[in-house]
């Protein structure tokens, strides 16, 4: 199964993903893409590995290059990855400088990753709902997520968003049962 999560910032969707990822089988990977800035990320990462624990994952570190991971992992096995919206930023974003292209890459990484494998969940953050107008470099990134979590989606089985807490299924091209 091919799910794809999104929903707004700390609303539960890491939470959802994980409790759905543990429940496909076994062995189970977590992609962790983050890097921590400050003492909130800090705080969310302690957060995510609690919500982890007993539950059998192996936490893969790749906040960059994905496309390194069927290398060292076991395909049949269940990938979780957290998050597209962190992967593409550290991505396009890289030594002060900027790859408004980056988009590219990371879509490109994930689909041949969702090739490689039978079960992923990946999950990304819905930040396109402001009125607000920024400058070139953040529309260009907000531009460049959106067009990763369209493709991603277009690849996946689901598609479910994380609101408050609640689960909304957006498609579900095999029926499965969410809760």
């Amino acid at each position: 199964m091919r799910v794809f999560i999104t929903g707004g910032c700390k609303n539960g969707k890491s939470y959802r993903a994980v409790q759905l990822a543990a429940g496909m089988g076994a062995p189970r990977y977590y992609v962790a893409t983050m890097k921590p800035a400050d003492g909130e990320d800090d705080a969310r990462i302690i957060r995510h590995k609690t919500e982890r624990k007993g539950l059998g994952f192996t936490t893969l570190e790749m906040a960059k290059d994905i496309d390194k991971i069927p290398d060292w992992c076991d395909l049949n096995g269940v990938f979780l990855l957290d998050s597209v919206t962190a992967l593409l930023a550290n991505e396009m974003f890289v030594g002060g400088e900027f790859y408004p292209s980056a988009y590219e890459k990371v879509i490109n990484d994930i689909l041949a990753l969702m090739e490689k494998t039978t079960n992923i969940v990946v999950v990304s953050d819905n930040i396109y709902s402001d009125a607000f107008i920024y400058d070139v470099t953040t529309e260009n990134y907000r531009k460049g997520l959106g067009l990763a979590d369209r493709a991603i989606t277009a690849a996946c089985d689901a598609c479910l968003e994380v609101s408050f807490g609640r689960l909304v299924v957006h498609k579900n091209a095999k029926g499965y049962a969410f809760k």
